[in-house]
């Protein structure tokens, strides 16, 4: 599903975060970027997630450059950035409705779904404007932003940083769940916690 061929990325010349990367991960994947703050974590998830273009090499989703044809990838591609950059002046219910109906998602069933997700992650203040959310209102607003379309790849940087110890379970039974219906999941984490049992494998960086 997502194939990287020599890909290299690098700020100033001669000094890469990382080069010559070439790999191939597959639907229901769940790998984990593993490694120090500054590492180059967030680097090759914004890279993955069209935030960010390779020096050298590429990015393929179904054989398709995602950073030649974003739009094309991007509709299939569920995102939790490592910062809390969500529309302030709207509810959470209404950003999740405004999602599916941007991916032509929206059907008969969609408002129970995004009441579902919410009451799942115990958001209670989901027809509140976000810009008056904590920030681990805010996380689980993004993580059920990114799941909430049921997308065939998942890209979070480190989803469970902000959240309580019985909501990351929580989020962890749900990436379990989306793990089994296919969707190939890219997680950071600057340590290894309870997102061990999830992954198939992991990626140490500095690479």
């Amino acid at each position: 599903m997502i194939s990287i061929k020599n890909l290299t990325k690098q700020y100033k010349p001669g000094h890469p975060i990382f080069s010559d990367f070439s790999k191939e991960f597959n639907p229901g994947d769940a790998i984990g970027i593993i490694g120090p703050n500054g590492s180059g974590k967030t680097t090759f998830l914004r890279i993955l997630s069209v935030n960010s273009f390779p020096s050298e090499g590429g990015v393929f989703f179904d054989e398709v450059n995602i950073h030649e044809h974003p739009n094309q990838y991007l509709k299939n591609v569920g995102l939790v950035h490592d910062e809390e950059t969500l529309p302030a002046h709207l509810t959470a219910s209404e950003l999740l409705e405004w999602i599916l109906r941007n991916r032509n998602s929206w059907n008969e069933s969609s408002e129970q779904e995004i009441e579902k997700i919410f009451d799942q992650l115990s958001l209670d203040a989901r027809n509140e404007q976000i810009g008056t959310f904590s920030t681990g209102m805010k996380k689980k607003t993004q993580i059920a932003a990114a799941l909430i379309h049921q997308p065939k790849i998942l890209i979070m940087d480190e989803p469970l940083r902000g959240l309580d110890k019985e909501t990351r379970v929580i989020v962890m039974d749900m990436l379990k769940e989306i793990k089994s219906n296919n969707t190939l999941i890219f997680m950071s984490s600057h340590y290894m916690g309870e997102e061990g049992e999830l992954f198939d494998e992991m990626i140490h960086f500095p690479l």
